[in-house]
């Protein structure tokens, strides 16, 4: 396999989506939830992403997008069209929709639980099974699993001001995932019980 998985940081990127079809409408709403300025080539922008700020071009407009945006995503079934901007897009990360393997980026499949983000990728063999590969994760993450998360990240920041040895802190982490009064705690939902609990914990450090 000659991808490997990385998280590119949204916020203000500029993304141009030749099309404005289902998979296109699916890319644009994915790029705008994420903070990115989005301008899309077509017939017609669905309103959801005209809600969101994305904006609406002929695609005689082509050429002045792909000079604008960083990003490019062809989703589009015009395969000349599609063709004519890959090869104007030189230099720009291109994910195409229609031939995975031929861009740069690919766009897997993703969801969220609570602030945490699952991606699957098949390499592009069965999108099929990324859906039903989703469902399974799904089903096992619990509740218990999120509120740990947040545990782990409120002790990880304590843990920064009293102890200076990375390894140090890794090992009191681990004590406190393992920790019996801890995991009760989250059981029962007292969150802010369990942050005192770690507070006490740590105050016992210093």
């Amino acid at each position: 396999m000659d991808w490997t998985s990385l998280y590119l940081k949204t916020s203000n990127l500029n993304v141009f989506i030749l099309g404005t079809g289902e998979v296109a409408t699916r890319r644009a709403n994915r790029f705008l939830d994420h903070g990115a300025n989005v301008r899309l080539a077509g017939t017609k922008l669905p309103s959801e992403l005209e809600y969101k700020g994305a904006v609406l071009y002929s695609t005689q407009n082509v050429d002045e997008l792909v000079e604008w945006s960083d990003l490019v995503v062809v989703a589009s079934a015009d395969e000349e069209l599609s063709d004519y901007v890959c090869g104007i897009a030189e230099g720009k990360l291109i994910n195409r929709a229609d031939f995975p393997q031929k861009g740069d980026i690919i766009v897997p499949t993703s969801f969220n639980i609570g602030e945490i983000e699952i991606s699957i990728f098949t390499n592009g063999k069965s999108p099929l099974m990324a859906r039903q590969l989703r469902k399974k994760i799904q089903s096992i993450i619990t509740e218990e699993d999120i509120l740990e998360i947040e545990l782990q990240d409120y002790a990880r920041s304590a843990l920064k001001n009293v102890v200076e040895s990375q390894k140090e802190r890794k090992e009191y982490l681990y004590g406190i995932f393992e920790d019996e009064k801890i995991n009760e705690l989250i059981s029962n939902g007292e969150i802010d019980e369990a942050k005192d609990y770690i507070d006490n914990l740590i105050r016992g450090l210093i």
